[in-house]
């Protein structure tokens, strides 16, 4: 082995390792290329150790693996301050950063979901297009089966279930989004069902019910179901027009948006879960219930729009204040 050409290809790598060993704080992009670097930089002194024991160079990447191993182990106890961070900055703000899509995709969803369920109450041929049975009974009637859904599983397991079908359409609005028609289509079909059966129960005459099952639990649910559509419609957009950037690079940063909205929506929605499970088919007054629905919505609203746009203006901030 030729040292000095190693040393020389591998200098650049122990030069950032050292730099950023040396950093009293680092991000979590930053403590990951650290752990990333320190794993490199540990093979790669086994490697000159086997092929060609150079003292001083062995002396020197044991120094520098040394100081970078009590920066790693350092590095654990950031957890919670990285989780924290993420919490009142990085994810706000990301929901902040997209609301005119969300917010866009919520005023059409509503639209179309109302359009149809007027369109299902007030007309016969929409039933005939749709291909829905004229004895609905089972579905729209007391203890029918639109009421039925919420409490004929045990509730605990039940949240589960919902979380993770949540979650899945969620992922799957965001990720698809980068193909613009998929996101659309799954969309569709979700104010498809909403509308259809919100038509059904108001031609049974039970739109009260519909509204006192759906909206404790949908108001929130919903609202995530927005935001993963228009967030994954703005990384599809983002192909589409990257703007300034290059294409490469503004659908990597649009990604890495897209990604932080996925990981914090896990956490919204196993709220919504939560209160589909348990607040939902609870014996509660309908009105106390949708006001618990309501309460988590406003809630979430103030989280965006309040936590949000401060953690966007801070870091508009920080970056002019670097230039």
């Amino acid at each position: 082995m030729d040292v000095d050409v190693y040393s020389s290809a591998h200098r650049a790598t122990w030069e950032r390792l050292d730099y950023l060993s040396r950093r009293s704080k680092l991000t979590g992009a930053e403590a990951d290329e650290l752990v990333m670097l320190y794993r490199r930089t540990s093979q790669q002194l086994a490697r000159v150790q086997s092929h060609s024991p150079e003292p001083e160079l062995i002396a020197g990447l044991s120094a520098l693996l040394a100081r970078a191993r009590g920066r790693v182990l350092g590095t654990r106890a950031d957890t919670w301050q990285e989780i924290g961070r993420f919490c009142t900055h990085r994810f706000p703000a990301a929901l902040y950063r997209a609301w005119p899509w969300w917010v866009g995709t919520a005023v059409v969803f509503l639209l179309v979901s109302v359009g149809l369920a007027v369109w299902v109450d007030r007309f016969d041929s929409a039933r005939t297009v749709l291909g829905i049975p004229a004895d609905n009974a089972y579905l729209t009637g007391p203890g029918g089966a639109f009421e039925t859904y919420y409490s004929e599983h045990p509730q605990g397991a039940f949240a589960a279930q919902v979380w993770t079908n949540n979650t899945w359409v969620a992922a799957m609005a965001l990720f698809t989004g980068v193909l613009v028609l998929p996101a659309l289509s799954l969309l569709f079909m979700n104010a498809l069902n909403v509308g259809v059966t919100a038509g059904l129960m108001a031609d049974a005459g039970r739109l009260g019910s519909f509204f006192g099952f759906i909206l404790p639990h949908g108001t929130l649910e919903l609202t995530a179901v927005f935001v993963a559509g228009g967030t994954g419609l703005k990384l599809g957009w983002t192909l589409i027009d990257p703007g300034r950037l290059g294409r490469l690079d503004a659908v990597a940063r649009q990604g890495r948006a897209t990604a932080t909205v996925a990981l914090g929506l896990v956490g919204v929605l196993l709220l919504c879960g939560c209160i589909e499970g348990f607040v939902t088919p609870s014996p509660l007054a309908a009105p106390i219930r949708v006001a618990i629905g309501f309460a988590a919505e406003a809630v979430f609203l103030v989280y965006v729009f309040g936590v949000g746009r401060r953690a966007v203006l801070e870091q508009q901030g920080g970056a002019t204040t670097g230039q």
